[in-house]
């Protein structure tokens, strides 16, 4: 589909000034090509609030989730602001258009004996075993997001200062505290590799081509080991960010600290996890109070 010059505009804004991802951009490509198309011929300028929320009404009759209704909301709501800002509209039509309320899910996470039953699933000194020993670790022990554990370098591993660098959403650089599970894991893990393979700048956890991994294999592997230890919910490796932001919450870690460690740049955003503590109390008040 043709892209016209604005579109093109606000991408090249997001790439230069928001050095936004390429999943990011490719999200909002498609979200205003379908706007685009739905507007048919009207400029911009003739784009009204109206218009607006028809092209969302129709995405919800379509089937869409709200998820990505909503998405799609926060990408006409930043193109305008940017068409705006920029001169090239006169007002702004999107302020007007708000984003479907979003249904409340609390997140799959392990109890703490299920996750101590997963780190201890692979065994062996094999190159793959002690590889997904320390990716499982790590995941645990970190809270990273997928994306960020399959961006390590070696790196953005200290494991002497027990810290490592990662870079998650929007670009954003942090520093994050290790367990010494995922060190101890990790050092085993880096043995099995030649000086060359350990070069800084080589992928931290790789294929056994020493190739990248991708998000798809860290799913395998969590997969594989999920079988062998009974856990027959669905989890996912996000489920182990989920587990690790629950367990620190749960032992007393305030919220504050669980967002930075998470890299959320809402608190908001870090909030859904003291619903999964306070379920946890309620169930565990309903068992034991005699008036429950």
């Amino acid at each position: 589909m043709f892209v016209d010059r604005y579109i093109e505009k606000f991408l090249n804004y997001l790439t230069a000034e928001r050095d936004a991802s390429p999943h990011t951009l490719r999200n909002y490509k498609k979200d205003l090509e379908l706007l685009r198309q739905a507007v048919g011929e009207r400029s911009w300028e003739q784009v009204d609030l109206l218009a607006l929320r028809q092209f969302v009404a129709e995405q919800r009759s379509s089937g869409l989730s709200k998820v990505t209704i909503a998405r799609r909301v926060a990408t006409i709501r930043s193109f305008f602001r940017f068409l705006h800002r920029e001169g090239y509209v006169p007002a702004n039509p999107a302020l007007g258009l708000t984003r479907p309320k979003q249904d409340r899910h609390l997140p799959s996470f392990l109890s703490v004996e299920e996750a101590s039953r997963l780190m201890e699933a692979p065994q062996g000194d094999t190159f793959a075993a002690l590889r997904d020993r320390a990716i499982l670790e790590t995941l645990y022990s970190t809270g990273l997001r997928v994306s960020e554990l399959v961006g390590l370098k070696v790196r953005n591993v200290d494991l002497i200062g027990g810290t490592l660098r990662t870079i998650g959403k929007g670009r954003k650089e942090r520093m994050v505290p290790m367990g010494s599970y995922s060190i101890q894991a990790i050092r085993a893990y880096l043995k099995t590799l030649t000086a060359e393979q350990s070069e800084p700048d080589r992928p931290l956890f790789r294929n056994q081509r020493h190739g990248h991994l991708t998000d798809r294999s860290v799913r395998r592997i969590l997969n594989r080991y999920l079988l062998q230890v009974s856990v027959a919910r669905r989890i996912s490796p996000h489920s182990l960010r989920h587990s690790f932001a629950t367990h620190l919450l749960d032992r007393g870690a305030d919220l504050r600290s669980v967002q930075e460690l998470l890299g959320h740049s809402s608190l908001t955003t870090t909030q859904v996890y003291t619903h999964v503590t306070t379920e946890r109390l309620k169930k565990v008040y309903e068992s034991a109070h005699p008036r429950a």
